[in-house]
């Protein structure tokens, strides 16, 4: 290999799932000398998913960095009409040099469409298993990390590849901030600004900020986060609390508003 490869694997296989295992496992046993990191979704969630590629693929990104994804629902997912297949592996290689090997599902792909110049089919085998990460993936993702091109195929529409949502909870830290789909340069209102939140049926009055204004304990934040780069995604917070709980607990994926108080 050119470069030392790392391989930043994102799946919805759940916290301490031994599938992670298995994966890491049949990546390594097939070249030992790249180190994978390991990453759990919510299970089903294309949206954090999405978010999550993106972060990895743009933020302290580099050559020989390779995000091999996997969140697969075979169901109508938030915002779409017809019910998805569980998608085809796909490949892009980004400016920055980091190369996305993911399954095509739902939004996984759209937060970083408008990097992409050109995105094109895996020619690996997607049935036969109920285990493809393991059984079929890893084979293809280990060739396309040393050079072999044989593999890549068809050249996807970049069309096909659905703009991001809006106004949705993409990801829930373990502080209980609730990141949105939505970045910085999308807020409209000014710092300092008075906001009604409404989160899973709950409205709560928040403050606009940034790392300028200084927000006091126990207020609401609606505020840019630490992902998503020099265009971060913004986020719901709360000083010295938990969004999560002041928002009666939501998921991953449900919508919000914010509207002038």
């Amino acid at each position: 290999m050119a470069e030392p490869v790392i391989i930043q694997l994102i799946a919805d296989y759940g916290i301490g799932d031994p599938a992670f295992a298995e994966v890491i496992q049949k990546l390594t046993y097939l070249d030992r000398h790249i180190r994978v990191s390991a990453m759990s979704v919510p299970a089903f969630s294309t949206i954090a998913t999405g978010i999550w590629i993106a972060q990895f693929a743009t933020v302290n990104a580099f050559p020989g960095l390779i995000v091999f994804s996997n969140t697969a629902p075979r169901k109508i997912l938030p915002g779409m009409e017809e019910k998805t297949d569980g998608g085809r592996l796909v490949y892009t290689k980004l400016e920055d040099g980091a190369t996305i090997i993911a399954v095509n599902s739902g939004y996984a792909l759209s937060f970083i469409k408008e990097k992409i110049r050109s995105v094109h089919i895996v020619n690996v085998a997607n049935a036969g298993s109920q285990f493809r990460s393991r059984d079929y993936y890893p084979d293809a993702v280990i060739a396309i990390a040393n050079g072999d091109t044989r593999l890549i195929g068809e050249e996807m529409k970049l069309s096909s590849i659905p703009d991001a949502p809006k106004n949705r909870i993409g990801f829930i830290d373990g502080y209980g901030n609730l990141k949105a789909t939505c970045r910085y340069s999308e807020c409209t209102l000014g710092v300092g600004t008075k906001v009604h939140i409404t989160v899973n049926g709950i409205t709560k009055t928040g403050v606009v900020s940034d790392e300028s204004y200084k927000v006091n304990d126990g207020e609401i934040s609606w505020a840019p986060g630490s992902t998503g780069g020099q265009n971060r995604f913004m986020e719901i917070w709360v000083r010295g609390g938990s969004a999560r709980e002041v928002f009666g607990n939501p998921k991953v994926e449900e919508e919000f508003q914010i509207t002038p108080a």
